[in-house]
């Protein structure tokens, strides 16, 4: 009969040879749907796959499954049937999340999923830091160099105390050492941040261009990093308080530059003043040196002239 309809049943049976994965991935892409979606039809009870199919319909559907390596079979539809699974077994609305059968609508994912934060990579140049966990790590980094720095000064002094040609020699070597650690350590984080950015990792190269490798960390200090994901990965996790209290660290460094600055430069201009004020003062003292003996000169002049103008005595008329 022309009107007959049929329904495609599948009780998790696979054709022989076929493996249950591969059986699972070719009927995952035979509904444009994922694994996990298709994982509940090989439970081993019957599933209606496709109701109320003509039947040339139910023969092509039933061939593409078992292209596939599905087991299934076709069965007629009766009234019953359909009034009993309307009644006791209600199909479930389906979900973005969990599809009712394979054969809803497709909800294809466009590319890999992501996930919400990304896992933080210290010692690597894949993955992302913001502005502030930038500033932390650049932190911890320059207080680790300030400690093996002095570590390093005050062997390098013992050594040079004691003359020691192999002590300062072995020393200098260890020294350019952890000069390249550090330098990598310094690219690998100017590396992530410029990833939060979205830019590449090798604009790092700017720092050494001349005048603009005088700007371009403030530039990357002072640019927000894109809030969603890019094509670096997914935005890094929210700052811990460790985080922020070391990037804290920079403004305090930096308030102690400036008040130093300032301090140099008053204690500059203090001890200009106060030699102009010497210099004056020894100038004015010149002066009035000068102006004395000048005041002196005449009056030596005239008692001079008075004593030659007298006129010489006689030793006989006295």
């Amino acid at each position: 009969m022309s009107d007959n309809r049929f329904n495609i049943v599948f009780d998790g049976t696979l054709l022989p040879g076929v493996d249950i994965n591969t059986a699972k991935l070719n009927i995952a892409a035979l509904y444009k749907s994922d694994v996990a979606a298709v994982e509940r039809l090989f439970n081993g009870h019957a599933v209606v796959l496709k109701r109320d199919l003509t039947q040339s319909d139910a023969q092509a559907y039933l061939q593409a499954l078992k292209n596939a390596g599905i087991d299934a079979r076709v069965e007629p539809v009766t009234l019953i049937e359909l009034n009993l699974s309307d009644v006791h077994q209600p199909s479930p609305v389906a979900t973005p999340e969990e599809p009712d059968s394979p054969y809803a609508p497709p909800q294809a994912r466009v590319g890999e999923q992501l996930a919400e934060f990304a896992t933080l990579k210290p010692f690597g140049v894949e993955g992302r830091i913001g502005r502030l966990r930038f500033l932390a790590w650049s932190m911890v980094l320059s207080l680790v160099a300030i400690a093996v720095i002095s570590v390093f000064a005050v062997v390098g002094l013992a050594l040079v105390s004691t003359d020691s040609t192999a002590g300062l020699i072995i020393g200098g070597f260890l020294a350019f050492i952890l000069c390249i650690v550090f330098i990598i350590a310094s690219v690998m984080i100017t590396v992530q941040r410029l990833h939060d950015l979205g830019w590449s990792g090798w604009l790092w190269l700017l720092n050494l261009v001349p005048f603009v490798g005088s700007f371009f960390p403030l530039v990357m200090m002072a640019m927000p990093g894109n809030q969603t994901a890019n094509r670096y990965g997914a935005p890094p996790p929210p700052n811990s308080t460790a985080v922020k209290v070391l990037s804290s660290l920079w403004v305090v460094l930096l308030a102690l530059i400036i008040v130093g600055a300032l301090a140099g430069g008053i204690s500059a201009i203090q001890d200009e003043y106060e030699n102009t004020l010497e210099s004056s003062y020894q100038s004015s003292s010149q002066i009035t040196e000068e102006i004395e003996v000048q005041a002196q000169s005449p009056a030596n002049s005239a008692d001079d002239a008075a004593e030659q103008a007298q006129p010489p005595v006689d030793s006989a008329q006295e």
